[in-house]
């Protein structure tokens, strides 16, 4: 199931790279070195919920709604390129690097609730693990599990590297250049990903 495992690894990783709210705190959790263990577990398992969500709830209303398959597949298509697209032109117009997000609570409950707001509050989460997920992962029907399986080792991945490695990575990335290379990555494996769909 390597064929549809990996395509789901790869999109996982494009698609939760992106930096956003989410990503700059658990980098900063990672930084200040605090509750590293509980941020990175929430937001993986949250991904891992709603990627379930996706895959099942894709193969389930497709099988009601013919058209919605080849809907959804075009729109994803169209989804990526753009998205591979906007990557491509923020690393030619990137020139700061990240900052992460102001304060955040030193207590275990209310970095919590800051980081599961962050995870479920953002509609992008949505788009991107049940709807953009979701509808890729109906041109695997006999690896659905498997295309499921790896987009979720993608967010465990993700999360753990950013935040118990985000002591190494400061000084690579307080660096606009190694944004740079991060966007032409994402926006190349998105491209290519857009272009499988629809041919």
């Amino acid at each position: 199931m390597l064929s549809a495992f990996v395509p789901g690894l790869l999109l996982g990783l494009s698609l939760i790279v992106a930096i956003g709210a989410q990503n700059a705190f658990v980098l900063r959790q990672g930084l200040r070195g605090e509750h590293v263990l509980a941020v990175c577990l929430t937001c993986a398992v949250s991904d891992a919920v709603l990627i379930l969500a996706g895959v099942g709830g894709f193969a389930q209303a497709s099988a009601w709604v013919p058209w919605l398959e080849a809907a959804t597949r075009y729109a994803g298509a169209a989804f990526l390129l753009v998205y591979g697209l906007r990557s491509f032109r923020a690393a030619m117009r990137s020139g700061s690097a990240l900052t992460p997000a102001a304060a955040v609570p030193a207590e275990l409950g209310a970095t919590l609730l800051t980081c599961l707001a962050l995870t479920w509050l953002n509609p992008h989460v949505y788009l991107d693990t049940v709807v953009l997920v979701g509808s890729v992962s109906t041109q695997f029907a006999a690896g659905k599990h498997a295309f499921a399986l790896g987009a979720m080792t993608a967010s465990f991945l993700f999360f753990f590297s950013l935040g118990y490695g985000a002591r190494l990575l400061r000084p690579v990335f307080a660096r606009p250049g190694a944004w740079r290379v991060l966007d032409v990555g994402i926006g190349i494996v998105m491209c290519t990903i857009a272009a499988t769909l629809v041919v």
